[in-house]
């Protein structure tokens, strides 16, 4: 009786809101809000970690930017150059690979030297400044730094003398001119020396270390400010989509792009030093190398789109709905939008083998039971999954207390059903784990599932199941949802 009146309360709360969602239209506003006070760098004495302890703690920590080099997330699925190589690094360690977003990247340094993060990888320039507070790898690439600058008012029919009229076309003309760079950056010191080379003051304006080279590449190209300077990978790559760009004035000789580790972790160095000098030699490297810095026009263009933490802060095509929706069950609505790329991909079309279909992967007959099918449309599917977790939470609340244990029971039980967990539950008060916590206890003796001496044991009621799914789809959803919780607001 409990659970008729609750589905019935529940169909009642979906019919409400889909109304308001049909006569609401939802702006996402992304704030330019530092997430940390603007650093200079400080002398800090780096703690004692280097690669033995990292690969004891079975992770690496690597500080980032989100930029469109360096790591964001499109279309749900976390990218980058930066993130790609440290993907695979961290897999040549045998370690997992834990991503922090820092805006300001002198906080970096004082982050790295503190422990609280490995290696420094987001396009960075290796200055003598820079060398004072970390140890540099051997370079991956070479850039120099272009003056990024808005090409006149009907650009397109004009020639490129009548262009060049209308710029700045040498240094030299950027006396007296105000230029906007990061403060943390190596641009504000290539200007101020710059200064001295072409005899003349620059107006250099420092923003604040979160406002990143991209923001204010897109600031200049929206007309809000005249000048800033980039390194000329990162100007391409933006000019690409911002096509009312000049960034054909160089102001830099060639500069070297590398990681930085903790100068008293040289056994780290090392290894990432040996790895770049074989994984360079790899057709996978340059595969990621032309993806991100020989992308056509096109695919930087959706790169930059409505679906990318980069410009849109959107995940999907059903933020809206799952923001509402996500309400009733009082979950994070990235959690489940990172279930749902787990299932689907955000494909409403999608299929598995096993005959599970749409944006949620329900098997048919689970669907019949809440009113849905193939052809039903994507928030009758959300609604159904959002009934069906709402059964599992009712089901496990009386048994798993503390809440964010309680969501990972209930996806893996989402994923394998009731009857595979509780029987991990049962091996694990055998083994002396913990039947109430997942992580290392509960997920550990699902398993063991597939092992014939359990899954024929007293200890089993509902036989042999491939554990290793439900102990990879709770992982990954987390994995997804802290990719999310980084970067989309």
């Amino acid at each position: 009786m409990r659970k008729n009146e609750k589905t019935y309360r529940l169909r009642k709360s979906w019919l409400i809101l889909l109304l308001i969602i049909c006569a609401c239209q939802h702006d996402v506003v992304v704030q330019e809000k530092p997430l940390m006070r603007p650093a200079d760098l400080t002398e800090i004495q780096p703690i004692q970690l280097d690669l033995k302890a990292i690969k004891e703690r079975g992770k690496l920590i690597a500080l980032t930017l989100n930029s469109s080099t360096s790591y964001f997330v499109y279309r749900g699925q976390a990218m980058g150059f930066e993130y790609e190589l440290l993907n695979r690094f961290a897999r040549h360690l045998g370690v997992e690979l834990e991503i922090k977003i820092i805006p300001d990247v002198n906080a970096m340094f004082d982050l790295l030297n503190k422990g609280e993060g490995d290696v420094i990888a987001c396009n960075l320039a290796v200055t003598k400044n820079r060398m004072q507070y970390a140890a540099f790898s051997e370079p991956y690439n070479f850039t120099r730094q272009v003056l990024v600058q808005r090409r006149p008012e009907g650009w397109q029919k004009m020639t490129p003398r009548e262009i060049n009229k209308e710029i700045i076309t040498s240094p030299l003309e950027l006396i007296d001119r105000k230029v906007y760079v990061n403060k943390s950056s190596a641009f504000f010191s290539r200007l101020e020396n710059l200064q001295n080379e072409i005899g003349g003051d620059i107006d250099i304006v420092p923003v604040p270390g979160y406002i990143d080279t991209e923001k204010l590449i897109k600031k200049v190209a929206n007309g809000d400010i005249e000048y800033t300077v980039a390194d000329d990978n990162i100007a391409k790559l933006n000019a690409t989509y911002y096509p009312n760009l000049d960034i054909s004035v160089q102001l830099s000789f060639p500069q070297q792009i590398a990681w930085a580790t903790r100068s008293n972790s040289p056994a780290l160095l090392s290894a990432i030093n040996s790895w770049f000098e074989e994984d360079r030699k790899k057709s996978v490297h340059a595969y990621i190398y032309n993806k991100y810095f020989k992308a056509s026009k096109e695919q930087w263009a959706q790169f930059n789109g409505e679906y990318s933490s980069l410009r849109g802060n959107r995940i999907s095509d059903y933020d809206e709905i799952l923001k509402e929706y996500c309400k009733i069950i009082d979950w994070d609505w990235r959690l489940l939008a990172a279930q749902m790329y787990q299932e689907s991909k955000f494909d409403v079309d999608a299929i598995s083998w096993a005959g599970a279909f749409g944006l949620m992967q329900f098997m048919p007959a689970t669907a019949a039971q809440y009113g849905i099918d193939q052809a039903s449309p994507p928030e009758e599917q959300i609604r159904a999954a959002i009934l069906y977790i709402s059964w599992l939470d009712d089901y496990w609340k009386d048994r798993i207390f503390e809440p964010e244990e309680r969501i990972k029971f209930i996806l893996a039980s989402y994923n394998v059903g009731l009857g595979h967990v509780l029987d991990a539950m049962n091996i694990a008060v055998s083994l002396g784990y913990d039947p109430q916590v997942w992580e290392n206890n509960v997920a550990e003796c699902i398993l063991l599932k597939s092992n014939v001496e359990y899954y024929q044991s007293d200890l089993v009621k509902y036989g042999y199941c491939r554990g290793e799914e439900p102990y990879t789809y709770v992982k990954k959803i987390f994995d997804q949802f802290d990719h999310y919780k980084r970067v989309i607001s």
